[in-house]
Parts: C-alpha cells; sequence; structure tokens
C-alpha cells in the first residue's frame, strides 16, 4: 500500500487523547534534546519524531532513499513505533551528546577470576554507563567466599564483595541523560555462596544499583519437585590439587568431582565434552534453596529467576555462543559484550472504534508499522555509538535488535477483553505472531537489498558439544568436522526458527539460502517512562495497566528522594473523552462506573501473568521483562509455587512483585497503599514521629512524600539512617 493512502487509512477512528501532564514532564525531563545550558533543540513531540527519523534514515545509501525512509519513518513513529529511550533521547543529538549511545542493552565480557580481569572489568562497566547504556554480569565466575588464593597468601572475601564495588561504581557514575546507572547481576543455583545472593539486599542500601537473577536450571527446578539433594560446586584447577596433594582420580573416586559447564575455562580441567571439573563444596537440600529464594522474592521481590537451560536451547545464535547474563530488565540474554538496541509498538494505535461492540484491532496497519520500523532499527546499529571495540564488533557482526510492544493491557481494555482471560491468551498470542512473521519477512528482504549479517556468511565447524545439542545434524548425515555456514545453522536448526518454519516453511527457506539481516528481532521490554512519556501512560509492555490512577515515583535529577507524580491509565483517559465526556479527564475522583474489562494488576492472578507471558514467549526470540505483581496482603502458600507454574509452561525467566513498605516504597504506587502505611521517624533530639506514606514532608530543603523520604534516608542516599 502506498505510504499516503496508509497514512490516511491508519487515522482513520483514531483519538489522539491530550497528553496527562505527567507524560509531557517526563518526555521534557528525559527525551527532550536540549543544549548544555538547558534551552530546548525539540519545540514539541513532532520536533523530537523528526530528529530520530532524520538521523536513522541518514544511514541509507543514497539521497532519494534517505528522502524516502525519513518520512516513512517519521509516518511510524507517530502512528505507533516507539524506539527504546536511548535512540530517543541520543539518536541525532551529537552536537549536543557525542559521547553518548544508542544502544539500551549491553552485557559485559566474561569476568575471569583474577583481581586484574575483576578491576579491568569495572572500568570497561563505568564507560558504558557513562555512555548511557545499561549493563548485565555474572558474578558466579568468581570463586567463593573463604577459598584460598595462592597468589596472594590469603582467603577470598568471595563474588559479592566485589559486586559490591561494582555497585558503588555504578552509582558514582551516573548514567548519561540524567538517569541512574542500570546493572543486572546473575548468579549460578549451583555456586557455593548462592544463599548469601539470594539474601544479598536484605541490608539495607546494599547493591541497589542492582538487579537480581538466579540462572536456574532444568536439573535444579527437578532436584526441588523430587526433594532431592543439591550440590553447592566450583571449578577445581590442577594448582589447587597439587597444594592439598591429591588427584583429580581420587577426588572422582571420592565422589567430590561433578562435570558442568562453565563460561570460563582458563586453567580448568576439561573432559572431551569440554566440561569443565567441579569440586564439591556442600550439599543441601533443594527446597531449602527454593525456599531461601521464595521467602526472599515475596518480601523484597528479588532474585528474579532465569531459566538458562531455556535460554540457551531456544537461542537463535546456539551455535557460536553461550549466553549467562541478562540486561538489566531481563529481556535481552546476551553473550559476553552482547549488546541490542530496543524498540516497542504502541498497541493502542491500531484499536478502532474503542469501547464499542464494533471494536477491532487493524492487523494490516500494524504489520505495516513493524515493517517499516524493523527497518528503522536496523539503522540504529550504524550509529550505535557503544564505547568499547568488543561490543561494536559484537553488534556489527549479529545485528540483533528486540522489538516488542507497549500498552497490551491498555488495548485489551478498550477492545472490551478482560485481561487474563482465554480471549487475552489466544490475542497477545496473534500480536506476537504477527509481529515476528512480519519482521523475519523484513529481515530477509533487507539482506537481499543491503546483505545478511556477517555471521550467516561465516563457516562453522561442527563439534561433539554442537551434535550433543542438536542430534537431528547427526540424522542428516553431518558428523564432526563438518562445516555449514551460519545462515543454515541460525535458519534450520535453531529451535526458534523451526517454530517459524512451522507456520512459513518458505519464508525459513529462504533465509536459510540468503541469510537474514539479523540473528534476533523480538524483546518485550518493560518500556516504563516510554510508555508513561511517547504512549501517554498506556500500559507498560506486556503487562496490564498497574491501575487506573495511581503514583509513579520518578528519579529527579539531583534529587535525593524520588519524586511523587500522579498518573491516568491511557484506557481510563481514553473512555472519559470517548465514551464518558462530562467526566473531568484528570479527575483524582471519578464517579463513572467502569466496565468490567477495566482490569487492573491486582485484579490478576499470578497464573494469569504466566499464562500471557507464556503466550508472547512462543513467538519471541530474545525474552519477555515481565512483573506478576501480587497485593500486599497476598498469602505466602499461594504465591510460593509460581516460580515453578512458569517453569512448567516453558518461560525463560519470571519475576514478581509485592508492595512491601517495610522494605521498599516501589515505583508504582497506589495511593490506598500509603494511606495504610505508617513511617517512623526519629528526630534529631530523639523523639519519634509518626506520618501516613501519602503526607508531605519538607527536609533538607525539599518536599518529599513521607514513603520517599523514608525509603531515601533508609538506602543511604542522605548518609546512614
Amino acid at each position: 500500500m502506498d505510504l499516503v493512502e496508509l497514512a490516511e487509512k491508519t487515522t482513520t477512528n483514531v483519538t489522539d487523547i491530550k497528553l496527562q501532564p505527567a507524560s509531557l514532564d517526563i518526555w521534557e525531563k528525559k527525551y527532550q534534546l536540549k543544549t548544555k545550558d538547558g534551552q530546548p533543540v525539540d519545540e514539541d513531540i513532532e520536533a523530537t519524531y523528526a530528529r530520530i527519523s532524520a538521523a536513522l534514515a541518514a544511514v541509507e545509501e543514497t539521497k532519494p532513499k534517505q528522502k524516502k525512509w525519513q518520512k516513512a519513518f517519521h509516518w511510524a513513529l507517530q502512528n505507533g513505533a516507539i524506539p527504546a529511550g536511548r535512540i530517543v533521547s541520543n539518536a541525532g543529538a551529537l552536537q549536543h551528546k557525542p559521547a553518548t549511545s544508542t544502544i539500551n542493552c549491553t552485557v559485559s565480557g566474561t569476568i575471569v577470576d583474577s583481581m586484574d580481569d575483576i578491576l579491568g572489568k569495572v572500568h570497561e562497566s563505568g564507560l558504558t554507563l557513562k555512555a548511557g547504556c545499561g549493563i548485565g554480569y555474572e558474578f558466579s565466575t568468581l570463586r567463593p567466599r573463604g577459598a584460598y588464593v595462592a597468589g596472594a597468601g590469603a582467603y577470598t572475601s568471595g563474588p559479592l564483595s566485589f559486586m559490591d564495588v561494582y555497585d558503588k561504581m555504578c552509582f558514582t557514575v551516573s548514567s548519561a541523560g540524567g538517569r541512574r546507572g542500570a546493572q543486572m547481576a546473575t548468579f549460578d543455583v549451583s555456586h557455593p555462596d548462592v544463599l548469601d545472593f539470594i539474601r544479598a539486599k536484605r541490608e539495607d542500601g546494599r547493591l541497589r544499583q542492582f538487579n537480581l537473577s538466579l540462572l536456574i536450571t532444568a536439573d535444579f527446578v527437578e532436584a526441588v519437585k523430587n526433594d532431592a539433594d543439591w550440590h553447592l560446586v566450583f571449578p577445581v584447577r590442577e594448582q589447587e590439587l597439587r597444594e592439598d596433594q591429591a588427584t583429580l582420580e581420587d577426588l572422582i573416586a571420592d565422589k567430590q568431582i561433578i562435570w558442568r559447564d562453565f563460561p570460563d575455562k582458563t586453567g580448568k580441567i576439561l573432559n572431551d565434552q569440554e566440561q569443565v571439573a567441579c569440586r564439591i563444596y556442600k550439599t543441601l537440600p533443594a527446597r531449602r534453596i527454593w525456599d531461601a529464594i521464595m521467602a526472599s522474592t515475596y518480601d523484597y521481590a528479588e532474585p528474579g529467576f532465569v531459566l538458562i537451560d531455556k535460554v540457551n536451547e531456544m537461542n537463535n545464535n546456539w551455535f557460536c555462543e553461550t549466553i549467562r547474563a541478562t540486561n538489566p530488565c531481563g529481556e535481552q540474554p546476551l553473550p559476553p559484550y552482547g549488546a541490542c538496541l530496543l524498540g516497542s509498538v504502541n498497541l493502542t494505535k491500531f484499536v478502532r472504534n474503542p469501547f464499542t461492540d464494533e471494536a477491532v484491532f487493524d492487523w494490516d496497519s500494524y504489520n505495516e508499522v513493524v515493517s517499516i520500523f524493523t527497518r528503522m532499527l536496523d539503522n540504529v546499529v550504524e550509529i550505535n555509538g557503544l564505547p568499547l571495540p568488543e561490543q561494536r564488533q559484537e553488534i556489527a557482526r549479529k545485528r540483533r535488535h528486540g522489538m516488542g510492544f507497549l500498552g497490551l493491557g491498555s488495548t485489551m481494555t478498550m477492545l472490551g477483553i478482560a485481561y487474563g482471560s482465554p480471549r487475552a491468551i489466544e490475542f497477545t498470542e496473534k500480536v506476537a505472531c504477527e509481529m515476528s512473521l512480519t519482521g523475519w519477512k523484513a529481515s530477509l528482504e533487507l539482506a537481499k537489498e543491503k546483505g545478511p549479517a556477517p555471521i550467516m556468511n561465516e563457516m562453522f565447524t561442527l563439534t561433539p558439544h554442537m551434535l550433543r545439542l542438536r542430534p537431528e545434524l547427526v540424522d542428516a548425515g553431518y558428523q564432526v568436522g563438518d562445516q555449514l555456514p551460519g545462515r543454515v545453522l541460525h535458519a534450520k536448526y535453531s529451535r526458534y526458527m523451526q517454530q517459524i518454519a512451522s507456520i512459513d516453511a518458505d519464508l525459513v527457506n529462504e533465509l536459510a539460502e540468503y541469510g537474514g539481516r539479523f540473528t534476533h528481532h523480538s524483546s518485550i521490554a518493560p518500556t516504563g517512562t516510554i510508555s508513561l512519556s511517547l504512549a501517554n501512560n498506556a500500559s507498560n509492555g506486556i503487562e496490564p495497566s498497574f491501575s487506573h490512577h495511581y503514583s509513579r515515583n520518578v528519579i529527579r535529577e539531583g534529587k535525593k528522594s524520588k519524586e511523587k507524580v500522579e498518573v491516568f491509565s491511557y484506557e481510563l483517559l481514553a473512555y472519559r473523552e470517548l465514551i464518558n465526556p462530562k467526566a473531568m479527564p484528570f479527575s483524582t475522583e471519578p464517579d463513572e462506573q467502569l466496565p468490567d474489562y477495566f482490569v487492573s494488576a491486582d485484579d490478576i492472578t499470578p497464573k494469569q501473568h504466566v499464562d500471557i507471558q507464556a503466550a508472547a514467549q512462543k513467538w519471541i526470540d530474545s525474552s519477555i521483562s515481565k512483573t506478576a505483581n501480587v497485593p500486599t496482603d497476598f498469602d505466602y502458600e499461594d504465591f510460593k509455587d509460581i516460580y515453578l507454574y512458569a517453569y512448567e509452561q516453558g518461560l525463560k525467566g519470571c519475576t514478581t512483585f509485592r508492595f512491601n513498605p517495610a522494605a521498599f516504597s516501589g515505583v508504582l504506587v497506589k495511593e490506598k497503599d500509603l494511606e495504610s502505611t505508617t513511617y517512623q521517624f526519629t528526630l534529631e533530639d530523639g523523639s519519634q514521629v509518626e506520618v501516613k506514606g501519602n503526607e508531605q514532608i519538607e527536609y533538607d530543603g525539599e518536599i518529599h512524600s513521607a514513603a520517599n523520604l523514608f525509603d531515601a534516608l533508609k538506602e543511604g542516599y542522605y548518609g546512614k539512617f
């Protein structure tokens, strides 16, 4: 369809709801380009769109193509394509922010168990955070607390003490664009210090610049289900054996050794499958570790977990990378030095006749936006601005990006679908499937026009490990030492592309012949401030709306406590404008009776959250950042098995959140929760005062909500509490 014709079609029945004050405020604070002295370069949001579309079209090879695609990109931005925050902030901004990146997601190189490498990775991560990128690390490559370090003649303090160093570095190096740094720490469930990792955030102010996730394996989950024991292990080195005057054969005979895959093989003892010899430090009931995870998650919302077996099994690049870490929100599992750019499609833009019996979703317009957006995101690779050469090489070689969607919950409400219902599950799967098929068709066309990702034309020698992972290669007559191009191993032998072949075999056959423009296309991010600003608070990512009127705690540059901002769900604003115009748009005391399908996060059971995630995950080739919100008074016995349910549904990871005022205030907060929570402050004279969480307090020359001030004091932003 011609671009002009499509633009006319897409705007039919679309009502642009006036942006709420909080949305405009976030755009002005985070995404509006300004000079160094604070003067606006982007006069309005349309100017932001023009800046982005011009910057991304400029990488096209001819002037006519640049002109054509600048118009197409601008149209897509107006009709639901929303690049991730680093692109919105930094694309076309080199004159004012020359040292920033358009990439949201990175993962550190593997941290080798040596002081030189640990501190070297601190340096690299500091540069990455300074450029505005989030970063993830695996810390279970570091030897456990109390292990002897021969060169130092001392015993190590363990991986968590080194995590503290990274935490302080991140706190000190504020990310570009006025936001605090974002980090993820992953940790293997079989590491001897795993219980310390699980409980790490119980200490006030510790590791607050990190999200924490455990790397969970299928073997561990099965041990939990069967009430079996679980070994806590770490690689043994030849040097250790000499110091202990032991042999590997002795340890094997004494059943003190198990063989495991391990990311750092330097100086390790390997078998013919390239597995590492690991010494058993201790053995615990698997259920004991599981209960510690569940208790910590219930009280502190962490750690989440990453089903690392499933991540690697479903990885499109299974033949050339092993994943052990993710970006800060978990939607991008990445290899060492991996980097990924993100973007989301605002689904509310495609609802026609909302809140009526004739409400429909415009699939044609949706797919057109996805197709143009795919090219737009692919162009970001050329202007990535990543600070490390290893990061730039990685993204150039594989060109992975992560397109997702936002506003799923808001869109369902506008269509009259209750989030979590069978209709909702069906709709979610179709949204993800259509995005996937359209994206991979665009990948093929881009590869024919511009060439595939370099990895597609590289030749890979089959190893015993690869044949063990993909026995169908043996069935096809291949053997160790044979070579295949990356495009064949990607299209024909990745588990995800095999699913695509089940509905479009011709597409996958062509991808095996030509190669794709990129190795990964989709990922669903949390989209917090992007949803709030450019999407007028459409629901985050794959989530339902948290509530239809609530408060959001926003980080302000230069302010020590978070600022409480009132927000309204997009669907509530749309309903008031289209169905109930008598209601004031931003009234905090609505008198209207909303339909039953106006559900919010607390109305959804944890299992329904998982079911929606599972429906999308089938067609998402990276991962999904999703949080199962549960009320403060949700029963622990009902809560604790949700991760097992997620495992059974085949998810790559799972995160839960329960508002716990004793631990933290959270980002999204309901007024009723604040009003029902009392905080106690001790004054300089030793007297104590008690105030409700939603009361305003003046402290240190600023006005704070009691809940946010208590949190800032407790976490050490004003020094020790």
